[in-house]
């Protein structure tokens, strides 16, 4: 019997239900492994950091925004790559996306198989998978 390899797993974080869902279903339509959140902490605690091979953050979420997210989540993760979702484009300020290593920004509504093509990409590009906890 051959090895496949395993799929690549996504993690989502949007705080709203119906553009969660959206995104989960269409990642998990490409073959992807995914998991979802409703907020930046569910994400953080959920001690499955090591196993993400790429982010999903919606920018503007209460309590926690995608960038202070994406600091944290690279603090353990230095080389995961990140896909920042807004609609809102004028909190797209430069200084908040420098020192984030590799990211991609896609502006609400955006178009499926562009995200997908960018995944592709972004989880394809060698990088050191996470030490074992």
């Amino acid at each position: 019997m051959a090895d496949h390899p395993r799929p690549s797993v996504i993690a989502v974080v949007d705080d709203d239900p119906g553009i969660l869902e959206s995104i989960g279903s269409l990642l998990n339509s490409a073959g992807y492994e995914v998991r979802l959140f409703s907020t930046a902490t569910a994400l953080l605690e959920s001690g499955g950091l090591a196993d993400i091979d790429l982010l999903i953050s919606d920018v503007a979420m209460p309590l926690m925004d995608g960038f202070d997210l994406a600091r944290a989540v690279q603090a353990a993760r230095p080389a995961l790559p990140v896909i920042f979702v807004t609609g809102r484009p004028d909190l797209l300020r430069r200084s908040r996306l420098d020192r984030l290593g590799q990211y991609r920004v896609f502006k609400k509504p955006f178009h499926g198989q562009e995200l997908l093509t960018a995944i592709t990409v972004m989880v394809k590009s060698p990088r050191p998978r996470a030490p074992p906890s």
